[in-house]
């Protein structure tokens, strides 16, 4: 009753039987498929003998060489053929695999169709072909977008330095005290800008491994307090210029110890990015705070502003290499990559949430720093 079940199941499963009887000959073993009909010449009858690949199934005869070898170890291993392509006797093309086998000592040939099998098969090596195609199509663009960078980057260093020289030239104009300030808050933000420059350089040039070492000693690491009000001052004008305010949280403990693992020139880049992401989606009259706390062994810095808020679609690739709002066709979607990469680096983490009463929270957690100099 078993081989029975065993019979209708291999006939089922499309699978021919054949047990070997001598060199190239074989016997059909237990109810043959339907399929068989179609290549043979005379009819199927049971237990009929099957030459291979003296008149059936050619494509076996240097497979049947390795097979001979499984057979006469008679162990438990199996050989497969891999698949290859057969016509019937009606010219129609089919997809067939072989499986040479030892079982209680007998010399098993299994001979599968593969139509079903096949188009799987195929479909998948074809999606894997196309996943190809748009991961190296991805690369592509990526690479012609740091491309775009390097030469806008070179642009902006140029412009920047005939800036410098015109900040320069002020220097000997008979300036108010006035004047004097802005001049200095100009240069401030040159050298920042300079600073930028370097670090986008340094992320395309190695990512995170391109970061210089940092300190995590207590007496070298930068205050965070320091940096956020060295950027309220830096920013300010262009705020006020464009009726908006920027402001630190009035309830931030001015005597606490506000240090925090990190570099202070790329902490202060930091900072200014979230400040300048507020400013550019803030309207007039709004107002920007920036907000320290005490958390733990972390000290926690947020920018709240009272913009539009970040679209929901945006929220998962927001701190990604060039992402960016489709309204900010201008912007190339660097800040918050640089932001992040740069905070993760020193043990850090940064997040976005949406205010309940509207606008947008960018947050960034970094460990206090300890005794020790990375």
């Amino acid at each position: 009753m078993s081989d029975l079940i065993a019979s209708e199941l291999f006939a089922t499963l499309n699978i021919l039987v054949l047990k070997r009887m001598h060199l190239g000959r074989f016997k059909l073993t237990g109810t043959p498929p339907n399929w068989l009909q179609q290549f043979c010449r005379r009819p199927v009858q049971p237990e009929m003998e099957v030459l291979i690949p003296e008149e059936d199934f050619p494509f076996l005869e240097n497979f049947l060489i390795d097979a001979e070898e499984i057979w006469a170890r008679n162990d438990n291993k199996k050989l497969k053929s891999g698949i290859w392509d057969q016509q019937d006797l009606f010219n129609q093309e089919y997809h067939f695999e072989a499986t040479a086998i030892s079982v209680n000592n007998q010399k098993i040939l299994l001979i599968e169709l593969l139509d079903e099998e096949y188009e799987e098969k195929q479909n998948l090596i074809q999606k894997a072909r196309e996943n190809k195609l748009d991961y190296q199509y991805l690369l592509k663009e990526i690479q012609k977008k740091e491309i775009l960078i390097h030469c806008i980057i070179h642009d902006i260093a140029g412009h920047l330095s005939a800036i410098n020289c015109c900040l320069a030239l002020l220097d000997f104009e008979n300036l108010t005290s006035k004047g004097k300030e802005h001049l200095e808050i100009g240069r401030m933000q040159t050298l920042k800008q300079e600073m930028l420059i370097r670090e986008i350089l340094d992320a395309f040039s190695a990512e995170v491994n391109s970061l210089e070492s940092f300190t995590v000693d207590a007496k070298q690491a930068p205050n965070v307090l320091t940096c956020a009000q060295e950027v309220i001052q830096l920013l300010t004008p262009t705020f006020a210029l464009n009726k908006m305010q920027l402001q630190l949280a009035s309830n931030i403990d001015r005597t606490a110890d506000w240090k925090v693992v990190g570099d202070k020139s790329r902490l202060d880049r930091v900072i200014a990015n979230l400040v300048e992401n507020a400013f550019r989606y803030s309207p007039p009259e709004s107002v920007v705070t920036v907000d320290l706390q005490q958390d733990g062994d972390y000290i926690l810095v947020r920018v709240d502003d009272e913009g539009s808020g970040v679209p929901p679609e945006m929220v998962e690739t927001l701190f990604e290499k060039f992402s960016q709002a489709k309204s900010k066709s201008g912007r190339i979607g660097l800040g918050l990559y640089f932001c992040r990469i740069t905070l993760e680096r020193w043990g850090g983490e940064i997040h976005y949430s949406p205010r309940s009463q509207g606008g947008s929270s960018f947050w960034f957690r970094l460990p206090k720093p300890k005794a020790t100099m990375l």
